[in-house]
């Protein structure tokens, strides 16, 4: 079952075919459900048909903070240890790379979250920017995790390079994360041998693509989550973007018009430009 939010209000989509809920159900009421499956399938029997799902227009989050976790991958690990090394931060990526307690940071605010479709930014004070294709957990405000999306987390590289207490300005600022382009509802979690495949395209050609896999993440999807929620309190739940696998290269940065493609299958391609 998939949630698209829309102009009218939130789209269900079960095997292809598609019903509008009620405009009173909301994503706040979805993340307070101890059991979201079950509550969608009581308020589906009061949603009606429609032909196909009306223009993705809204944000995937309304009251919802936006966490992420990092140096889950090893090529993540390589990389921020490869821009930190004037600044003698490399060690620090490879300790908690290795360590049992995650690196886990806010990312964003809802209205620093941009629609699918939409545009993102690049900060103005950074000559070396990336995004970071990243599966995304939703989870409730119990804990559990019950269902998943497609995470852009917009990375300054050169300012968290210069050192890594910049890195809450490398990464939150306006228009610095999207997230898309559904919420895949399930009890179930995505196998390692999902793949994460990401697009850059500039001018109508691509100039950069990359894949990975979940089997290449090194810590369990729900430890992260457990670790998140240790001594901390979500109201009305949260998403939390597990790392990134795929980084570009260091003399690549992204542009104004650049369009960024990621794909994980069971979800779909979430699609953003870069203002």
């Amino acid at each position: 079952m998939k949630i698209y939010t829309t102009e009218s209000g939130l789209c269900v989509e079960v095997d292809g075919s598609y019903q509008m809920l009620p405009a009173s159900f909301d994503l706040d009421r979805l993340f307070t459900a101890p059991d979201a499956l079950a509550l969608l399938g009581e308020v589906c029997a009061d949603a009606h048909a429609v032909e196909c799902c009306p223009p993705l227009l809204r944000p995937l989050v309304q009251s919802q903070e936006v966490w992420a976790a990092g140096v889950t991958y090893y090529r993540s690990r390589t990389a921020r240890m490869e821009e930190s090394v004037e600044a003698e931060g490399a060690r620090f990526y490879d300790r908690v790379y290795e360590a049992e307690r995650p690196e886990l940071f806010f990312k964003a605010t809802p209205h620093r979250v941009v629609a699918p479709g939409g545009a993102l930014r690049i900060r103005s004070d950074s000559r070396w920017n990336v995004p970071e294709p990243e599966l995304t957990l939703a989870i409730n405000t119990n804990g559990k995790i019950f269902g998943y999306t497609i995470g852009n987390d917009m990375s300054s590289r050169d300012i968290e390079g210069e050192n890594p207490l910049y890195l809450p300005q490398a990464k939150v600022y306006d228009r610095c994360a999207a997230l898309g382009p559904c919420l895949l509802i399930s009890d179930t979690l995505p196998g390692s041998e999902t793949v994460i495949l990401l697009e850059i395209r500039r001018a109508g050609q691509t100039v950069f693509s990359g894949d990975t896999t979940l089997a290449q993440i090194k810590r369990p999807l729900d430890s992260l989550a457990a670790w998140l929620f240790r001594d901390n309190a979500f109201p009305r739940g949260c998403y939390l973007m597990t790392g990134t696998g795929i980084v570009p290269p260091d003399d690549f940065t992204l542009q104004s018009g650049d369009e960024v493609r990621i794909t994980i299958p069971p979800i779909g391609t979430l699609i953003n430009t870069i203002a």
